[in-house]
């Protein structure tokens, strides 16, 4: 992944530990992978997966990401025709905006997605990531 991307103002210690960003991917590639969600078969995915080695799943609506592994990893694929705020996420209470090409990480297991009638779809990609991967990657910014 393009972590080395990722600055201090992405990392929060408060109020439990994530970091929140949109930098990691340039648009450009997102877009390549957001127009062909519904085909991850697609040559943009496979050199995705080639290039970064990650494991990952396509969820097609975040209310459905598998809470048990140590590390949450979300990068939102939020849809263009949702106009909506998106504050739909709550870590620990603090709310956490659904925006497009957006990643969060936290080791956290106080994340809530609050229900929509709104919309059908709210996608994401969770991606599998370890505990050490995930210090290793917080260890640049706890003070």
């Amino acid at each position: 992944m393009n972590w080395e991307k990722l600055k201090a103002s992405h990392y929060f210690s408060t109020p439990v530990e994530h970091i929140y960003t949109s930098t990691i991917f340039d648009q450009k590639i997102y877009d390549k992978l957001y127009e062909n969600q519904n085909n991850l078969n697609h040559k943009v995915w496979q050199d995705f997966t080639s290039e970064y080695k990650v494991g990952y799943e396509f969820i097609e609506d975040i209310k459905h990401i598998n809470l048990k592994p140590d590390v949450i990893c979300v990068w939102f694929f939020k849809e263009r025709t949702d106009k909506s705020a998106g504050d739909i996420i709550r870590l620990n209470g603090k709310k956490i905006t659904y925006r497009p090409n957006t990643f969060l990480l936290t080791a956290s297991k106080e994340l809530k997605i609050i229900d929509s009638d709104k919309y059908i779809r709210r996608p994401c990609l969770q991606l599998q990531i370890t505990n050490d991967q995930f210090s290793n990657i917080a260890t640049n910014f706890r003070k």
